[in-house]
């Protein structure tokens, strides 16, 4: 195309434009040009008016935040960025962050946790066995089964003594020495067992005896509950417990039956136990105290520099408040530790405790709880017998088919069902469950079908206690999880005591069948009450 066909097509379009309406002959008109100056603008939303200040703060570098603490000091948020914010105390400083303790850490915690389930093991030894030698006892000092039922009785007044007690005794004694003190009870007491004392005798025994296992249970509790993944913790600890509820039916029967041993020789193996987690707990838990008071010191130090830290930067600003700016050079401000306050009287501790929601659920649950199981346990082999029929020598081990479902629930089954469905739902289908089995048993007259459904009521009892105990310890404040599970420990134990001594009255009078109809009762006491318990997800504090 050549230029003057190229004016041509140019004309031709500029006439065409210039006919077309007033914008575009206006555009035609006028030559393009650079676009119009830009006007700058202030925006309502970032007001700035001239002559105003921004004040930067000034950041210390590395250098500078060393050489001040020898160390690099970290605010409570960058210890975990999931966790809500800290907490503060009274005056507005953030807590220090308490550390969680793992079955490896400290060192010792593997050797504590070993000594508690041989606590619980010896604590299983002596109540699986007393189902399966009430009969001998009877016989031997020709007595029925309300009188006999008293040796429940004695061991409940135990639990309630220590219960009142036992908060006092952890301020003043320590744990080591609590533990020490309630091994050494239940070692003296199996001394008159062995020795085949008078029944008298014998039911102060069992006081002392139930004095010692409060103890373990109350200690073992908060132990196990306090270290990382606690369910799981307390899952291992009564499932110990479960062992020795199997151990026990199997060697008293076998003592009684085929060695043709007196009854009291059973209770030469819990004596033996009992020195042997003596020396075990005062060693392991010595230094129990000390740790925690180091642990505490440590976080109060991290502390203390985080605090310096952010007065120095305020300071370098120059927005540090009046009362920094008064402090003296070269002085920090301590924070002195809480004077401890003085323990209160026993019976206050355990009332004061008993006002918490959960804590009073939670007794009575495990109340209820624990008499269904003992009363399981304890007279399950006198129905077999006299309401079925049955041989002694052979249902006596129904009692050990009982405490292996136990067992096995609480290994197997605790932490794998609270993990996948949660506490609460799972505590729900258990109970239900246990009490669909305890039907069959009162319904079912077949000794070989009762003593598996017995095997699988105690399956579904076994994880619900450590599911339990984990809700009640969440949903208390550090402060009172070992009065609160110290009274809820000895709630439970006096529900162990009082439902088979009250099953033993009515099964004098109107025969053992009673018993099933007392279970579910107390079946349907727990389901009321975990229905009202609540759930945390995590401590508030």
């Amino acid at each position: 195309m050549d230029s003057a066909m190229l004016r041509t097509l140019v004309e031709v379009q500029s006439r065409a434009s210039a006919h077309g309406g007033g914008s575009g002959g206006d555009e035609a008109s006028h030559p393009l040009a650079a676009p119009a100056k830009a006007v700058p603008r202030t925006y309502p939303g970032a007001p700035h008016v001239r002559g105003d200040s921004v004040e930067l703060q000034r950041l210390p570098t590395h250098g500078q935040a060393a050489a001040g603490t020898g160390t690099d000091s970290f605010g409570d948020g960058d210890v975990e960025m999931s966790r809500p914010s800290t907490p503060t105390s009274g005056g507005g400083t953030a807590a220090p962050v308490a550390t969680i303790a793992t079955v490896w850490h400290p060192f010792m915690n593997r050797f504590r946790l070993l000594a508690m389930c041989l606590t619980n093991l010896g604590n299983a030894l002596s109540d699986g066995a007393a189902g399966a030698l009430i009969p001998y006892m009877e016989k031997y000092y020709n007595i029925g089964y309300g009188v006999v039922s008293l040796i429940f009785v004695g061991q409940a007044l135990g639990f309630v003594v220590a219960a009142l007690v036992l908060d006092t005794l952890r301020n003043r004694l320590g744990r080591a020495r609590l533990l020490g003190l309630g091994q050494a009870m239940m070692t003296l007491a199996y001394v008159p067992l062995v020795a085949e004392a008078p029944f008298v005798l014998v039911v102060f025994a069992f006081f002392f005896v139930g004095f010692g296992i409060a103890v373990n249970v109350a200690m073992g509790n908060t132990f196990c509950g306090g270290l990382h993944n606690g369910t799981l913790m307390l899952g291992l600890l009564h499932g110990c417990y479960g062992v020795g509820g199997i151990a026990g039916p199997l060697v008293a029967t076998a003592l009684v039956t085929v060695a043709h041993a007196v009854w009291a020789r059973y209770y030469i193996i819990t004596l033996g136990i009992s020195l042997l987690t003596l020396v075990l707990t005062l060693w392991t838990f010595w230094g129990y105290e000390k740790e925690e008071a180091d642990e505490e010191k440590e976080q109060r130090r991290r502390q203390q520099q985080r605090r310096q830290r952010e007065r120095r930067e305020s300071s370098g600003s120059g927005s540090a408040s009046g009362e920094q700016q008064q402090q003296m050079p070269g002085t920090t401000e301590v924070s002195s530790p809480p004077s401890p306050s003085p323990s209160p009287p026993p019976l206050l501790s355990m009332f004061t405790a008993l006002r918490l929601r959960v804590v009073l659920l939670g007794a009575v649950f495990i109340f209820a709880y624990q008499g269904a199981e003992v009363s399981i346990s304890g007279w399950v082999i006198s129905f077999l017998i006299h309401g079925r029929g049955g041989d002694p020598s052979s249902v006596g081990y129904v009692s050990a088919g009982f405490w292996a479902g136990i067992t096995l629930g609480r290994f197997f089954l605790s932490a794998a069902g609270a993990q996948r469905l949660g506490e609460k739902r799972f505590v729900y289908g258990l109970v239900a469950g246990a009490l669909a089995f305890q039907l069959l048993v009162w319904w079912v007259p077949n000794v070989v079908g009762d003593a598996v459904a017995v095997s699988v009521v105690g399956l579904l009892l076994g994880p619900i206690y450590p599911c339990a105990a984990a809700v009640f310890m969440r949903g208390m404040a550090s402060r009172d999880v070992l009065s609160g599970m110290g009274t809820i420990s000895a709630c439970g134990s006096l529900g162990g005591a009082v439902a088979p001594f009250i099953t033993g009255l009515l099964a004098q009078a109107v025969g053992t069948s009673v018993l099933h109809p007392i279970v579910i009762f107390l079946f349907v006491v727990m389901l009321l009450c975990w229905y009202g318990v609540p759930l945390e997800d995590k401590r508030t504090e």
